[in-house]
């Protein structure tokens, strides 16, 4: 579907009334692969927790830290990746989610600040023949000049937006649907620095219990609703889905969650 000219916009293709955005690593998977070969095959955890924590306070943009991050790897890029294959696993309750969207015409849209050869490779292992219905959004990985992303110190992230301090700015993607004159609801999943430009962006957000993205929100006052695993995304899209309640109340009673399970610890 195009709109006054406008590029297609592929998740409008069969006019759905909702369309979930989602981050794909720690919120789709269960551990983040780009953390992982930092952790493992880069600078280690300690210094890239330490540029986690920077972001979020705002002293460097995410572009810079992410940059870094992977620049400290000099693995082969078929390297990595079979060490992300190996030890990369999806969130259990993904699957039901992906059966039910498709079940229920709700496109599943990945806006990533990772890499999508990396994404896809993994959605082909986890989900299979599926993968191929869900549309990606993310940065790229490039040769660096005069080698080969088969050699060591060969490979390094290509930005989706390099001018911004997101390197992927992912409201980008959200408003071409948000803007529209007649749209459909609009979800979106998350749990880390990159989602940060997404988080007020969409009707209703998601945001894993235990990670970054909840401090952000209870910071800037961004209305969201807690998940501890996919389980509970599909419960509560299929509550809205079905009518039995509103994307309003779902936010309010998840703050409210939220608020009782921090009285509690």
């Amino acid at each position: 579907m195009s709109v006054n000219g406008a590029a297609p916009l592929p998740a409008m293709a069969t006019n759905p009334k909702f369309i979930f955005f989602t981050d794909f690593d720690g919120t789709v998977t269960l551990s983040d692969s780009n953390d992982y070969i930092t952790d493992n095959l880069g600078f280690g955890h300690s210094k890239r927790r330490q540029l986690n924590f920077d972001v979020l306070e705002d002293k460097m943009p995410f572009r810079d830290s992410f940059k870094q991050m992977m620049d400290s790897i000099t693995t082969s890029f078929p390297e990595c990746m079979e060490t992300l294959r190996k030890n990369i696993k999806l969130d259990p309750h993904f699957k039901d989610f992906l059966d039910w969207s498709i079940s229920a015409n709700v496109p599943i849209v990945v806006l990533s600040g990772g890499m999508e050869p990396v994404i896809r490779a993994l959605f082909e292992e986890l989900v299979g023949k599926d993968a191929e219905r869900i549309q990606i959004v993310s940065n790229d990985v490039a040769a660096r000049p005069g080698k080969s992303i088969d050699q060591v110190g060969g490979w390094e992230i290509q930005f989706l937006h390099p001018e911004s301090g997101f390197g992927h700015d992912k409201s980008v993607e959200i408003r071409k649907y948000s803007t529209l004159p007649e749209r459909p609801v609009l979800f979106y999943a998350g749990d880390g620095v990159s989602d940060l430009s997404a988080a007020r962006e969409t009707d209703l957000l998601f945001a894993k219990k235990g990670h970054d993205l909840v401090n952000y929100c209870v910071r800037e006052d961004v209305p969201f609703t807690i998940f501890q695993d996919w389980s509970a995304i599909l419960e509560g899209c299929k509550e809205i889905a079905e009518g039995r309640i509103t994307v309003k109340e779902a936010a309010q009673r998840g703050f409210e969650q939220y608020k009782k399970d921090k009285a509690g610890a």
